[in-house]
């Protein structure tokens, strides 16, 4: 799971990425990415500039069209999560972005490791990895 520090989680995050953000297309995942210091504008007038800029958030959403089934749903949003998880630790990933994924109903037919390769294309795509 992730940290807390790395998750988005409040509606003003959310709005942002939703208005701001661009979309990067995969074959059976959607990331939007929002690149935190081209929209100072739009920070928070309550937090320090400098630290907003240097932090990274995520946010999984797997809706009930992929599955009405909650258990694989989960299953599905934990093995994302795992994957950006090690490459957080591994420190592959560049600070300064916002980010939601977004899963498309194909995802059930797959495993891990295709969605791992998946999610390294769409980073690579989108210029986050180091």
């Amino acid at each position: 799971m992730l940290k807390l520090d790395n998750r988005l989680t409040k509606v003003r995050d959310f709005n942002l990425v939703m208005k701001y953000g661009h979309w990067i297309n995969g074959i059976f995942l959607d990331m939007k990415v929002l690149e935190l210091s081209k929209n100072e504008s739009y920070f928070p007038k309550k937090e320090d500039v400098e630290n907003f800029k240097k932090q990274f958030r995520l946010a999984i959403n797997i809706s009930l069209k992929v599955s009405k089934k909650a258990v694989l749903r989960n299953k599905l949003r934990r093995q994302i999560s795992e994957v950006i998880r090690l490459l957080i630790k591994e420190n592959l990933i560049k600070v300064g972005f916002y980010v939601l994924i977004v899963a498309k109903k194909d995802i059930l037919k797959k495993d891990y490791t295709e969605i791992d390769k998946e999610v390294n294309f769409l980073l690579s795509k989108a210029k986050l990895l180091k």
